[in-house]
């Protein structure tokens, strides 16, 4: 936990998504994404989370203390002109948005890896993250043949007021489990 204990000043997620390429009913078993479900081109889009200066800073404070990230004056006299987030954090709220979105919501079994890990622009308060991915590849499991991998491109999505651009990106692979083996 930061410095006092609590998290406190950090913007939990709000808000659902929208789903496209789902189809209802398609997951039988109370709406549980499974292997079978997740075809090539399946995509979805959900978040909202602000980040703001005390959240930044908190995060930075324990996991990343660079000057950029917890101090808005020195942060001023960088390159970046200003208070930005850790690329951790970024990842870590994709993160946390992508388990109450999507992986508790499926059969996910586990992360197989991540790939091209990139972060496009800097994150900074203010800004309203959302996640975008899509399965780019699926195919069986070689050691489980009760599940299968799925390999999806994810972005995640800043608002500044000014409009969405993408911030941070990257592949993943994960274990899905199958409806039937």
């Amino acid at each position: 936990m930061p410095a006092g204990g609590s998290y406190e000043g950090i913007a939990r997620p709000r808000g659902r998504g929208r789903r496209r390429g789902f189809k209802p009913g398609a997951a039988a078993d109370g709406d549980m994404h499974r292997f079978e479900d997740m075809t090539v081109g399946f995509s979805e889009t959900y978040g909202d989370h602000e980040m703001t200066e005390a959240g930044i800073i908190a995060f930075a404070e324990q996991f990343d203390p660079q000057p950029m990230h917890t101090d808005p004056e020195a942060a001023a006299e960088t390159g970046y002109g200003g208070l930005i987030a850790s690329g951790l954090h970024t990842v870590g709220v994709a993160t946390r948005l992508m388990v109450e979105h999507f992986l508790n919501d499926s059969s996910n079994r586990g992360g197989l890896g991540i790939d091209d890990l990139t972060w496009h622009r800097p994150v900074r308060p203010g800004d309203v993250l959302r996640v975008r991915h899509e399965v780019v590849d699926r195919r069986e499991s070689g050691s489980h043949p009760d599940a299968g991998i799925v390999v999806r491109d994810v972005e995640v999505l800043a608002d500044d007021g000014d409009g969405e651009a993408v911030v941070c990106s990257w592949t993943v692979a994960i274990l899905m489990g199958k409806r039937e083996p």
